[in-house]
């Protein structure tokens, strides 16, 4: 019984924890862009193909 006393207040402040970190997200806009980063992630943003070095050729 009296490890109650100790559990449920310390449950409440990690949920209220919880609660300001989501918060906290939401805000600062960490959601805005879903999709973003898992898009960017296919495509290739150097365009310019004469900076690149030509790749290793197997010579034998």
């Amino acid at each position: 019984m009296n490890a109650l006393l100790f559990l449920i207040p310390m449950a409440l402040l990690l949920g209220l924890a919880g609660l300001v970190a989501f918060l906290w997200a939401l805000r600062s806009g960490q959601f805005d862009d879903l999709d973003g980063a898992a898009h960017r992630i296919l495509f290739d943003e150097d365009d310019d193909e004469t900076d690149r070095p030509d790749p290793p050729t197997r010579q034998g």
